[in-house]
């Protein structure tokens, strides 16, 4: 079979490492008959002992000459689309009863769209295990008032507990990307708070949109043009503010 050459455009950087490969396993512990979903599986380097231990593997693939490679493994399914443009609850409902499991090495230029994408399915889902680029990760797991503190930390913390669980250096793929990696375990919350999440994300945003400056000068000034009477402290910074008082304003401010 020809090789295949990494595409740029779709940002490939082919798995190589059989130990961290193993290691990557590992933590994500793959049970027979578990409704896994693996997206961008590429040369099928994790695929391939994924489904050797699942029976069988749903995979999301944007190439076209992967997407045809893979459809040759019987014991793959195989879909053939930008994951952004994946519907995760019509997968769900081929496995009744069976909460999703997605893994995958996330393409990096657009691994932060493809986790907001799936926010909105975490009800869905039993866990997640994404290589990312590390800096990403960094900033999932972020405590407040720290520089990795970001809206990315506070969108995701919300929903789910969040670990780094794993280093993966550049010469563990083909060809090597110009920066570290991770892989990160995500569990979505048993018991979320009950919140407006477009409402949630707006706040964050404007909370985060000149995170040097306090917040009396972007959050102080959205939270009086929407009639916001309560108490918020706005002489801080955005990275000072923890999850809980984001997710307790949203609530407050509800549309």
């Amino acid at each position: 079979m020809a090789q295949h050459i990494a595409r740029k455009r779709f940002g490939q950087h082919f798995l190589s490492d059989g130990g961290i490969i193993d290691a990557i396993v590992r933590e994500i512990a793959p049970q027979p008959g578990d409704a896994m979903v693996e997206i961008g599986p590429g040369l099928a380097a994790l695929t391939q002992p994924l489904v050797e231990r699942l029976g069988r593997l749903t995979v999301i693939e944007l190439d076209r000459d992967l997407a045809k490679r893979l459809r040759e493994h019987p014991q793959l399914d195989v879909v053939e689309s930008d994951v952004l443009k994946v519907d995760f609850a019509d997968l769900a409902a081929r496995f009744p009863g069976k909460p999703l499991r997605v893994v995958g090495n996330l393409p990096y230029n657009i691994s932060t769209p493809i986790l907001f994408h799936l926010l909105g399915c975490a009800h869905l889902v039993a866990d997640q295990h994404f290589m990312l680029q590390k800096e990403v990760i960094d900033r999932m797991v972020a405590k407040p008032a720290t520089s990795d503190y970001s809206r990315l930390s506070v969108m995701l913390q919300w929903r789910y507990e969040m670990e780094n669980v794993l280093f993966v250096p550049p010469e563990s793929f083909d060809p090597p990307p110009r920066v570290d990696s991770a892989v990160v375990r995500m569990v979505p919350l048993a018991t979320p708070p009950a919140v407006d999440a477009a409402r949630l994300g707006e706040i964050v945003q404007v909370a985060f949109s000149q995170r040097r400056k306090l917040l009396r000068h972007t959050l102080g000034k959205w939270l009086q043009e929407h009639g916001f009477g309560g108490e918020f402290d706005v002489q801080r910074r955005a990275e000072e503010v923890p999850v809980d008082e984001y997710v307790a304003l949203a609530q407050a401010v509800a549309p």
